[in-house]
């Protein structure tokens, strides 16, 4: 037979465990992942400056991910593809919904695919677009015999003319392009903006000096907020 007081101390924890809180289980950071994606001839470094900013803004350096790719590939035929398999790494990775896309020049147009044709429409929450050539860009005839990527950039080109026909920002999606009326790479510059968008110009500003302006950095991190 048990003691009374050891009766009355199995109670008095059952009583306990009963009227505790339950313990949350860890979940995944409120911050949605942000994925960038450079520009032809490019790579994951030329977003070192706007990362830096918006970690010393507070965000936690695990938020970021660069995706480097090789820009004279097709952009509906290979790099859409590539894009989508590497949103699901990071989703996986981070356990969160969905992801933020920051793209600039002609990774605008691999990143709208992904959004457009490759399901991206339900993962991507905010698409942001730094002097992209959503329209073609004149200047993409200068090397568009021997490489891909410029061949999508040209005016009128099978990805831009998909891209743009009925709804260019399809989705539940929020779209932003920024443009500069100095840049020297998106012949016309006019070419960056998409209906349905919020369709921002900046201060007069070279093609890649969008990647590191402190007021271009501060307008993209309040977007992603």
């Amino acid at each position: 037979m048990r003691h009374p007081a050891f009766a009355a101390a199995s109670a008095l924890v059952a009583t306990l465990a009963l009227s505790a809180p339950a313990v949350a289980a860890p979940t995944a950071s409120a911050e949605t992942p942000v994925v960038f994606v450079h520009g032809r001839n490019s790579d994951a470094g030329v977003w070192n400056s706007m990362i830096s900013r918006f970690e010393s803004a507070g965000d936690p350096k695990s938020r970021f991910f660069a995706w480097e790719y090789d820009t004279s590939l097709s952009t509906n035929e290979v790099l859409s593809g590539q894009l989508a398999d590497y949103v699901s790494r990071v989703l996986d990775e981070t356990g969160a919904k969905q992801v933020d896309i920051v793209a600039h020049s002609l990774g605008s147009l691999p990143s709208r695919w992904y959004i457009k044709f490759g399901g991206g429409s339900t993962t991507v929450r905010n698409w942001v677009s730094l002097a992209g050539p959503n329209h073609g860009t004149s200047l993409g005839y200068l090397c568009a015999l021997w490489d891909q990527g410029c061949r999508d950039m040209t005016p009128g080109s099978y990805v831009v003319q998909h891209l743009n026909e009925a709804d260019p920002t399809p989705g539940s999606t929020r779209y932003t392009t920024f443009r500069s009326g100095c840049d020297e790479q998106i012949s016309p510059t006019a070419s960056t903006m998409l209906d349905g968008a919020a369709n921002l110009e900046t201060s007069c500003l070279k093609h890649n000096a969008l990647l590191t302006d402190p007021a271009v950095a501060d307008q993209v991190h309040t977007i992603l907020k």
